[in-house]
């Protein structure tokens, strides 16, 4: 079965860079666009970026310059790398395919 799995999240301070990743299983990964989603506190989900099976990249306003989606074919993963992260950035973090989500690392930006 599909199952997606984040990692990566925590606390970081204003400013400083995490890197998550999801593993990822169950489908032809490298056939793929997988996607990164993130839910704040009393917020709706929202889309931050996407990545094609070819690499191609998209990327919400809010996190354009500051966030690199990548993916590794081989592993089966792909990678959200955060810098110059905001308190606004505080969510947590979903990978996601076609209709299946994993199960979110919660990211916390704080001083």
């Amino acid at each position: 079965q599909v199952q997606l799995v984040e990692s990566g999240g925590g606390l970081v301070r204003p400013g400083g860079s995490l890197r998550l990743s999801c593993a990822a299983s169950g489908f032809g990964f490298s056939l793929y666009a997988m996607s990164w989603y993130r839910q704040a506190p009393g917020k709706e989900r929202e889309f931050v970026a996407v990545i094609g099976s070819t690499g191609t990249r998209n990327y919400a306003d809010s996190v354009k310059n500051r966030f690199t989606i990548s993916r590794d074919n081989t592993e089966n993963r792909v990678f959200l790398q955060m810098n110059s992260l905001k308190p606004e950035d505080t969510a947590v973090y979903y990978c996601k395919w076609n209709h299946y989500w994993g199960q979110g690392t919660q990211v916390t930006v704080s001083s």
